[in-house]
């Protein structure tokens, strides 16, 4: 249970930076400073400045919470943002009572962690009896994830631009955040095409489907339910349908989410993992470009498993999967390389993005592709790997290294 002391303190701090403009801190600082000089040395002057202050501080309180604004307000956040961008969300107000209403704006009490207000402090003039208003919210996300908005209030700075005195809320929303990336001109993936059994559920309707392609002779064997009877009854010989064979080009985009233990978190994250996320979203939006079905494999908190269908609609459905996921600081191989062990007999090539090169991640690696799998590993990392994995290329390919900095930066053009 809370003191009140604390609790005192705590909703001191929280007016102090919410309920007061610049001019209004100044103020009471100024006057808290002359109160104490004046009640010290007994100086006239001092104590009348003192007077003057608090007595300009509770007009403009007193005052303001009179005329606040009585306003309705319309509008929502943006559903989806890429980190780094900065995005406008626009609120209505409207005025509902007879008084315009002055210096009117918008603010949100307390910003989650990694999202800034571009513009804070802007302020409407007026607002007329009647009037409707769009007020711009300008937000940005430094780092990518599914945030949570406390609801956003109306305020009024009138009439000395001392304090702000809330009105109407709108309730509060949610934002996520996509990953930031840069577009690649190609990904060097080795491909081919696999039996998919049951292709058409795997892709539902943006893959390849059994198309009808003709009819032959009944053959001992074949199935029942193939006859075309119209054949037969037409040829007066039992005919069966046949099928195109459903094969795909189907890809396993594994992203390594291990981060050890004793690491402490950044103001921005982990930048390895940050960089890693980014650069499998370049991988998954060069794929989607492509007729390739894409699986996506992240172990975090909990293992994340998307397969995407072969069209570029679907990247949006792997952007959100990848802004959502979070460091592991267990060995995720343990936990994806079951999950994808029943996989591998139909995957065609598993690109990894790793964070280092150790054991774990090389028999991960070879698992694949002793199951038939093509290999492209692309490694991000500040420095050398754990082990070298110079012996790794001759069975898993060329593997490439690089830099967070590199990715932060878009220097990476292919891969």
């Amino acid at each position: 249970m809370k003191s009140p002391v604390a609790s005192l303190v705590k909703h001191g701090l929280a007016y102090w930076q919410h309920g007061l403009t610049a001019a209004g801190r100044f103020l009471l600082v100024g006057a808290l400073f002359s109160g104490a000089i004046g009640s010290v040395a007994l100086i006239a002057p001092v104590y009348l400045l003192f007077c003057a202050l608090v007595s300009f501080f509770l007009i403009s309180l007193l005052g303001g919470h009179v005329l606040k604004p009585r306003v309705t307000i319309a509008g929502k956040l943006p559903e989806k943002v890429t980190a780094g961008q900065t995005v406008t969300a626009e609120f209505t107000l409207g005025r509902t009572s007879w008084m315009p209403a002055y210096d009117v704006g918008l603010r949100f009490p307390e910003l989650p962690v990694h999202v800034e207000e571009a513009d804070p402090g802007r302020t409407v003039p007026q607002l007329a009896r009647h009037q409707s208003l769009r007020v711009p919210v300008k937000l940005q996300a430094r780092k990518r994830g599914a945030y949570e908005f406390p609801a956003v209030q109306v305020y009024t700075t009138f009439p000395f631009n001392v304090c702000r005195n809330r009105g109407a809320a709108h309730p509060p929303g949610s934002m996520l955040v996509l990953p930031k990336f840069f577009p690649l001109t190609g990904v060097d993936v080795p491909l081919g095409r696999r039996y998919q059994p049951g292709g058409i559920a795997l892709t539902s309707d943006v893959g390849e489907s059994p198309e009808y392609i003709g009819t032959r002779e009944y053959r001992p064997g074949d199935r029942y339910r193939k006859i075309d009877f119209r054949t037969w009854a037409r040829l007066g010989r039992p005919g069966v349908k046949e099928f195109q064979e459903e094969y795909y080009c189907r890809l396993a985009l594994v992203v390594d989410t291990f981060v050890a233990p004793g690491r402490k978190k950044g103001r921005d994250g982990f930048p390895e993992l940050e960089a890693a996320v980014s650069l499998a979203a370049s991988v998954a939006d060069a794929l989607s470009r492509g007729e390739y079905i894409v699986d996506v494999f992240a172990a975090g908190p909990e293992l994340y498993v998307f397969r995407a269908g072969r069209h570029i609609a679907h990247l949006e459905n792997i952007l959100e999967i990848l802004a959502c996921v979070e460091e592991c600081r267990s060995n995720p191989f343990a936990v994806i390389a079951p999950a994808i062990a029943g996989e591998l007999r139909n995957v065609t090539s598993v690109v990894c993005v790793f964070l280092d090169w150790d054991r774990a991640r090389a028999e991960f690696v070879r698992a694949a592709v002793e199951a038939g799998c093509a290999a492209k590993v692309l490694i991000v990392r500040q420095g050398e790997t754990t082990e070298p994995f110079a012996p790794a290329e001759e069975w898993a390919g060329a593997i490439s290294l690089f830099t967070p900095g590199d990715v932060a930066a878009g220097r990476i053009e292919q891969v």
